[in-house]
C-alpha cells in the first residue's frame, strides 16, 4: 500500500544480514489467524466480499481451490499446491520432517518413478528452480508450477503431479537416504550469521512458545535418523484434504480448469488419523529483557519489540479498518525514522517500525536500527524515543495526509494495472492470504474501500492506537555485534530502562519544499527517427546528442520503466583501482543539488517514480518505474540527477559507514567470499571488478565517487531508454523536455588504451583457494572454462548455453540425485558483448571441504564424456525447451525488453542478437553442443576457485 519511491538501498547492503535479526519484520500486516472453518472460505462468514473475479470452490472431500482466467501473458499459467502445515506441526524429535518431505515430493510417487517428476516439467518447458519449486515455512507448505503453455498436455500432466505430491508419494528407503545428504547440504548453506541471529531473535520473542523449537530447517541429529516410515507418518497426518488449497490462475477455461480439479483430485482420501497441531504456547508476562549477539558476519543492529496474546477475529469490515488505522500509523512512524536518519548527526543508518501477528502465536510492534560500528547506544535510544513520542503525542495532520496520498497514488495504479497482473502475482495473493483466513480481493474494492475508509478517518482513534500499540511484554531488545559488547545484556537493559523513562518532546512538522526541476532548459530538436518495424521500438536521436529508444508495450497496464545509460561505466574507470560503485547509491540518496532526498519525497508527494543508480560495465545506469501520469516527474527525477546531483556528504557517509564492517559479514560465509573474490578473480584479478579493501573502504571519500562518475554526468554520452505502456510521441516529448534540454552529449568515443584488455584466466594450474569464517564443513568449489566473448560467434554463444544446460542436468543428477553430495549444483554459461574475447563456462557447487576433490573429479569426467558423446535427444529436449520458454515468456515483460534494448543504438548488433536468439537455439543440435564440449571443456584449460574454512575454525553444525 504505498507509492513506488526512492529506495533505501542502505539496508539492501546486509539486507539478508539485518533481514535475520528481524525475524517478524517487514511492512504491517493482517493478522495470521485460523481460518473460520477448516473447509470454507472466509468470505462465506464475513462482510468482507470476495474478488469477482476468482472461482471458489470446495470438494466433497474438504479440499478447497481458486480459479481465475488470465489471459495476460496469453498461453502462461500459475499452479499453486498450498499445505497448512510446516515445522509447528512437528512434534518433538520430528524436527526437520515437513522440509524433508517436501524435498520428497520430488523423488518418486505411485504414478512417477524417482527422479522422473522434474524430468517431466522440463519436458514441457520448466525449469528447476525457476518455474518448478517448493517452499517449507513455520506454518505452510507451497508447491509451485509456472506454466510456460496451457495446451492440453500441459495442464494435464502439471494436475496429475500435484496430485502425486498430494496424496501418493512413496518414500523409498534408498531415496530417503540419497536426499538426507541434499537436505544436509541446504542446512550447511544456511547456516551462517544471518540464522544464527534468526534463532536469537526468535527465542527472545516467542521465549516459552513453540517457534524457537520448530525452524524448518530442523535439527541435523533428525534429519540423520529419519527413515522412510518416520516421513510417511508425517506426510499422511498432515497432508490431507481439508489441509490443501489449489490454486490455478492463468489463460484457460476457468470452467474446464474447474472440471479438471475436480476429476484429479476428488478421488483424494486420507489416510489414518489426522494430526494434532502441537500448542504453541502462550505469550508469557514479561518487562524489559535483553538479548546480545556477537559474531564477526553480523552489523551492528538493534531491535525492540513488545508482544501481547495474538487477535485471531474472523475477517471483517470492521477488522480492515482497524488494520487501516494500524498501517497508517506505522506509516508515519517509518517516515520520521527515515527523516531521521537523513538529518545531520543521524543516530542510526537507517530504521524501521512494523506490526505483525506471526503463525498465530502472538502479536508483536517493533522498530529496529542499523547502527554504525560501536554506536548501539545512540540508534537503541533513538528508536526507542521515536516510540515514545508517538505514543505521547500521536500524528500530526500534514503526516497523515502524505501518507494518505502516497497510499492513493499507489492503489490507484494497482488498479489500473490489475488486468494485467501475471498469473504468478495472482496466485501469490490468494496462497499468501490462506493461513490469515483473509477474503481474497481485487484492487478495485481495495481502492473503493481505502476512499471510503480515509473520508471518515478519526486522527483522535490513530492517536489513542498509538497510544496503546507499543504496550505488552517487553520492550525485548536485541542487539547483534561483530564484536563483544562492553558489559553485554546489562549494559543493554540500562540503556533501555533509561530512555523509557526520559522526558520526550513533541515533534515538529516540516514545511514542504516545492519541486524545482521542472525546466531544463530548450529542448532540442529531434534530428533522426527510425522505427525498427520487427521489434516494434523506436531509435531517436536529439540534436544535443541525447539518444531515445522507446517501446510501447501492453504487458502492464500503466507501467512505464526508464532507463538512462550514462558515460563508459567500468571499462572506462581507471585500471589500477577498484570502483566506487560501492558507494554509487549515495548519488541518489543525496538527492539533486537544489533539494534533498527527504524535502524531493515530500515535495513529489502522490506521485509514482522512483530513482536507482548502479554502473554495469558499459555505462552509469540510473532507473526508474512510474505510470503515464507520472512520467514526467519520473523523467525530471532522472534528470535533475544526471545534470544537478547534490553530492551530500551525509549520504555518502551512510554508506561508509555499512562498509566499514562489510568485509568481515563477506569473510563469514563461502557465498560471501564468492561474491567478493570471484568477480575481479574472474577477470584475470582487473582491479575495475574488484571488491575494495578494508583499507581503501576506510580511506574511501565523496570525492572519488564524484571523479569516477562527474565527467560522464556532465557531458559523456547519454542513452535514454523508455519501455511500457506510451505512446512513442508522449515518450519523445518527455524526454524532450527534460534531458533534450540539457547541454550537448558526447557521441561514443573510443575506450582508453587497454580497457578491453579483460581475460578469463587460464586453466591447468592448481586451484585459486580462498577462505571464510563460517562452519568448517562448508565449503564452494567454482571451475570455469574459458571461452571468448559474444559477438566474435553469436550462434557459438548460443551453443555453449545449451552445453552449460546440458552439463548442469548432468551434475544435477551425478551429484544431487545418486550422490546426495548437494543442495544444488549449477553451471553457466557467460560471454560478453561488450569485452572481445572475454567468456566462460563455470558450474557452482557447494559441498564439505573433503569432498572437493571427488566432485572435481566428478566434473572433469562429466566434461570429458560431453566431449565424447553427444547428449541425447532427451537431455537436448530438457535443456533446450526451459531456456526457449524463458525467453518467450521474458518478450512479455517490460524488464526484459529494457535490458535488451539497453545500448543497440551505440552497437547496432545488439538488434541481430535480439532477432536471432529463438531461431538460433531452435536449429541447434547435439552435434554442435558436442563440438562446443570439445572445444572448450578439456582439463587443461580448466580454472578453479575452493573456498574453504579458516584453518583451526571449531564451529560446527549443530
Amino acid at each position: 500500500m504505498s507509492t513506488h519511491r526512492i529506495p533505501k538501498t542502505l539496508l539492501g547492503l546486509v539486507g539478508a544480514l539485518f533481514a535475520g535479526l528481524v525475524l517478524i519484520g517487514g511492512p504491517p500486516v493482517l493478522a495470521r489467524q485460523a481460518p473460520a472453518a477448516p473447509v470454507v472460505w472466509p468470505q462465506s462468514a464475513s462482510d468482507v466480499a470476495a474478488d469477482p473475479t476468482f472461482r471458489f470452490g470446495v470438494l466433497p472431500n474438504g479440499m478447497r481451490y481458486a480459479i481465475r482466467r488470465q489471459a495476460t501473458p496469453p498461453g502462461q499459467a500459475a499452479l499453486r499446491l498450498h499445505i497448512s502445515a510446516g515445522s509447528l506441526n512437528e512434534a518433538e524429535g520430528q524436527q526437520g520432517l515437513a522440509h524433508f518431505v517436501e524435498h520428497m515430493a520430488f523423488n518418486g510417487s505411485t504414478r512417477v518413478p524417482e527422479g522422473e517428476m522434474v524430468r517431466i516439467l522440463e519436458r514441457l518447458g520448466l525449469a528447476f528452480g525457476a518455474d518448478t519449486n517448493a517452499s517449507t515455512s513455520f506454518d505452510e507448505t507451497i508447491y509451485r508450477l509456472d506454466l510456460p503453455r496451457t495446451d492440453r498436455e500441459t495442464l494435464e500432466a502439471s494436475l496429475m503431479l500435484l496430485r502425486e505430491v498430494a496424496g501418493e508419494l512413496t518414500f523409498s528407503p534408498s531415496a530417503v537416504d540419497r536426499e538426507r545428504g541434499v537436505i544436509l547440504s541446504e542446512e550447511r548453506t544456511r547456516d551462517g550469521p544471518a540464522m544464527l541471529a534468526a534463532r536469537a531473535a526468535s527465542a527472545l520473542q516467542f521465549k516459552g512458545q513453540l517457534p524457537p523449537e520448530r525452524f524448518p530447517i530442523g535439527e541435523t541429529s533428525v534429519l540423520k535418523s529419519v527413515d522412510a516410515a518416520g516421513l510417511r507418518a508425517f506426510y499422511q497426518a498432515w497432508y490431507r484434504p481439508e489441509r490443501t488449497v489449489l490454486v490455478a490462475v492463468g489463460d484457460f477455461d476457468p470452467e474446464a480448469m474447474e472440471a479438471q480439479v475436480r476429476k484429479s483430485f476428488s478421488d483424494w482420501t486420507a489416510t489414518g488419523p489426522a494430526g494434532v497441531k502441537p500448542d504453541v504456547g502462550k505469550v508469557a508476562r514479561r518487562g524489559a529483557e535483553a538479548k546480545v549477539v556477537v559474531d564477526p558476519g553480523l552489523p551492528s543492529a538493534v531491535s525492540a519489540s513488545w508482544v501481547a496474546p495474538p487477535d485471531l477475529a474472523a475477517d471483517s469490515e470492521g477488522r480492515r479498518r482497524a488494520s487501516l488505522q494500524r498501517e497508517i500509523l506505522f506509516a508515519v512512524l517509518n517516515q520520521r525514522l527515515s527523516d531521521l536518519a537523513r538529518g545531520p548527526n543521524p543516530p542510526f543508518i537507517g530504521a524501521a517500525a512494523s506490526f505483525s501477528q506471526p503463525f498465530q502465536a502472538q502479536k508483536s510492534a517493533g522498530v529496529y536500527g542499523l547502527a554504525r560500528a560501536g554506536q548501539w547506544r545512540p540508534a537503541l535510544e533513538a528508536i526507542l524515543t521515536e516510540t515514545r513520542r508517538i505514543e505521547a503525542f500521536g500524528v500530526r495532520p500534514d503526516e497523515v495526509d502524505r501518507v494518505i496520498s502516497d497510499w492513493r497514488a499507489g492503489l490507484t495504479a494497482a488498479r489500473t494495472g490489475s488486468g494485467t497482473r501475471t498469473p504468478s502475482a495472482l496466485a501469490a495473493t490468494v496462497t499468501g492470504l490462506i493461513l490469515d483466513g483473509t477474503v481474497v480481493t481485487s484492487p478495485e474494492q481495495d481502492l473503493e474501500r481505502f476512499e471510503r475508509e480515509v473520508k471518515a478517518l478519526d486522527r483522535a482513534a490513530l492517536n489513542r492506537l498509538a497510544a496503546e500499540v507499543f504496550k505488552g511484554s517487553g520492550p525485548l531488545v536485541l542487539l547483534t555485534s561483530p564484536t563483544p559488547v562492553e558489559g553485554g545484556e546489562s549494559a543493554l537493559l540500562e540503556v533501555t530502562r533509561s530512555t523509557l523513562k526520559a522526558r520526550v518532546s513533541a515533534g515538529t512538522s516540516a514545511a514542504a519544499s516545492a519541486w524545482p526541476y521542472t525546466s531544463f532548459g530548450t529542448p532540442s530538436e529531434v534530428v533522426e527517427r527510425r522505427d525498427v518495424v520487427d521489434l516494434d521500438t523506436t531509435l531517436v536521436r536529439f540534436a544535443n546528442g541525447v539518444r531515445l529508444t522507446v517501446k510501447p508495450t501492453k504487458f502492464k497496464a500503466d507501467q512505464i520503466l526508464v532507463q538512462v545509460n550514462v558515460g563508459a561505466g567500468r571499462l572506462g574507470l581507471a585500471p589500477d583501482r577498484p570502483s566506487p560503485e560501492w558507494s554509487g547509491g549515495a548519488l541518489v540518496e543525496g538527492g539533486p543539488a537544489r533539494i534533498s532526498a527527504k524535502d524531493m519525497e515530500r515535495a513529489l508527494t502522490g506521485k509514482v517514480y522512483s530513482a536507482s543508480f548502479g554502473m554495469s560495465d558499459e555505462a552509469l545506469v540510473l532507473s526508474g518505474a512510474t505510470r503515464a501520469e507520472d512520467l514526467d516527474t519520473q523523467m525530471q527525477v532522472l534528470a535533475a540527477y544526471v545534470s544537478d546531483p547534490g553530492w551530500r556528504p551525509e549520504a555518502f557517509d551512510r554508506y561508509a559507514a555499512v562498509a566499514a564492517s562489510i568485509h568481515d559479514q563477506l569473510a563469514s560465509t563461502a557465498s560471501g567470499v564468492i561474491s567478493r573474490d570471484l568477480p575481479s578473480l574472474i577477470r584475470g584479478g582487473d582491479a575495475r571488478w574488484a571488491f575494495p579493501s578494508r583499507e581503501e573502504l576506510a580511506a574511501a571519500r565523496l570525492d572519488d565517487l564524484k571523479a569516477a562518475v562527474t565527467p560522464a554526468l556532465a557531458s559523456g554520452p547519454l542513452e535514454i531508454v523508455i519501455v511500457g505502456d506510451i505512446t512513442v510521441d508522449k515518450a519523445i516529448d518527455a524526454a524532450g523536455r527534460t534531458f533534450g534540454g540539457l547541454p550537448q552529449r558526447a557521441d561514443p568515443a573510443p575506450l582508453p588504451p587497454g580497457a578491453l584488455k579483460v581475460r578469463t584466466p587460464s586453466g591447468g594450474g592448481e586451484a585459486v583457494v580462498r577462505t571464510h569464517k563460517g562452519r568448517a564443513d562448508q565449503a564452494v568449489l567454482f571451475t570455469a572454462w574459458p571461452t571468448t566473448g559474444f559477438l566474435e560467434d553469436p550462434r557459438g554463444a548460443r551453443a555453449n548455453r545449451l552445453l552449460a544446460a546440458v552439463l548442469g542436468l548432468r551434475l544435477t543428477e551425478e551429484l544431487r540425485e545418486k550422490q546426495g553430495a548437494t543442495y544444488s549444483p549449477s553451471a553457466d554459461s557467460t560471454q560478453s558483448l561488450e569485452i572481445p574475447g572475454w567468456g566462460y563456462i563455470s558450474t557452482v557447487t557447494e559441498i564439505p571441504p573433503d569432498r572437493i576433490a571427488a566432485v572435481t573429479q566428478d566434473i572433469r569426467r562429466i566434461a570429458k564424456d560431453l566431449a565424447g558423446r553427444a547428449p541425447t535427444d532427451d537431455e537436448m529436449a530438457r535443456a533446450r525447451k526451459p531456456m526457449l520458454e524463458s525467453v518467450l515468456q521474458g518478450r512479455e515483460t517490460n524488464g526484459y525488453w529494457i535490458s535488451i534494448l539497453s545500448g543497440v543504438q551505440a552497437d547496432p548488433r545488439g538488434l541481430d542478437a535480439v532477432r536471432s536468439l529463438i531461431p538460433t537455439l531452435e536449429g541447434l543440435t547435439a552435434a554442435d553442443v558436442q563440438a562446443a564440449a570439445r572445444k572448450w571443456l578439456s582439463d587443461d584449460r580448466l580454472w578453479r576457485l575452493e573456498v574453504i574454512p579458516e584453518a583451526g575454525r571449531t564451529r560446527t553444525a549443530p
